[in-house]
């Protein structure tokens, strides 16, 4: 690491906005490894609560009103919001950062959207890295608002400390939907635009579905909460309910942060080995030449797997 990344270190551990916004684009190009090791020690502070849900279920102003709650009660927010990619740049379409924009001046939040970039789940690649790096720089918590994309979008799970799922009434096809997807990882369900007809029905909805579920006694059985997040009624006890999550998962380890660690450590694993095997195991040309093979039906994906493997084993036995 040369002296410009060192300097850079310590200012985001100091707190410093400037150098927060360029690590978390050093981190987004996928270029920041070294500098996600070295903030790595100053972590552990920040609670990243998830929100996820349906699109048009209101996530985005939930998350604006739960700031202004946390800011009221003193806490520092780091908001990771997931947009849309652009068909045309491939950046990100910037809704959930307009929707925020009141809180854009205020020293205590620093909000940063994100192109999903054609990745999958409702996160990005490198949604985990930029959370540790908020953390590092020293907020509270990290609010991390994923794109509505249904009940595929479950990637939150491996990110989040504890995961909000936002519902809307009228969607009852939805709800049904979920059961095959986010139904499973949500911590804390949240019926939001309850003024609306049918709020009743989608809260019974999903407590039915729920109750199908078995919970031991000292296990976490997620509630189902109504909130309007318009006008902010529902927000305090949201976030009270995911105090009282969070005070559990200090008691029992957490099931998200240690699938978390598991995940994570097999990525970067996967991600470091294919690497070592793209730059230092085969030769120049060698991987266009097996992927020629493989289309020419010479050689099979699996068996490929086998030869690569076999080679890498022999040289760490050899070394």
């Amino acid at each position: 690491m040369n002296s410009s990344d060192i300097t850079l270190v310590d200012r985001v551990l100091a707190g410093d906005r400037r150098a927060l916004a360029r690590a978390i684009s050093v981190v987004e190009d996928e270029s920041g490894s070294e500098l996600v090791r070295a903030l790595s020690s100053g972590t552990g502070h920040a609670y990243r609560i998830g929100v996820t849900g349906s699109p048009g279920a209101g996530k985005s102003t939930l998350v604006d009103k739960m700031i202004t709650e946390l800011r009221t009660a003193g806490k520092t927010v780091g908001i990771i919001a997931i947009d849309p990619s652009s068909a045309f740049t491939g950046g990100a379409v910037l809704g959930d950062r307009v929707r925020m924009q009141v809180h854009a001046e205020d020293i205590g939040v620093f909000i940063r959207s994100m192109a999903t970039r054609g990745y999958l789940g409702g996160l990005t690649r490198t949604t985990d890295e930029v959370a540790l790096v908020m953390d590092a720089a020293g907020f509270d918590v990290v609010l991390i608002e994923t794109v509505g994309v249904g009940q595929d979008e479950v990637d939150v799970v491996r990110t989040a400390d504890v995961v909000v799922v936002t519902l809307a009434p009228q969607l009852g096809d939805d709800v049904q939907a979920l059961k095959a997807g986010i139904m499973e990882i949500g911590d804390v369900f949240v019926v939001n635009k309850s003024d609306l007809d049918g709020a009743d029905r989608a809260k019974a909805s999903v407590e039915a579905m729920l109750a199908l579920q078995s919970f031991s006694e000292d296990e976490w059985c997620p509630p189902v909460l109504l909130s309007v997040a318009t006008s902010g009624h529902g927000v305090r006890e949201l976030l009270e309910t995911i105090d009282r999550f969070r005070g559990q998962s200090v008691k029992h380890t957490s099931p998200h942060r240690r699938f978390h660690y598991k995940v994570r450590l097999r990525e970067i694993l996967g991600r470091r080995f294919s690497e070592y095997i793209e730059k230092d195991l085969l030769e120049p040309n060698e991987l266009d030449n097996m992927l020629h093979r493989i289309e020419t039906r010479d050689l099979n994906l699996y068996s490929a797997a086998d030869e690569i493997m076999e080679r890498a084993l022999r040289t760490e036995r050899k070394s």
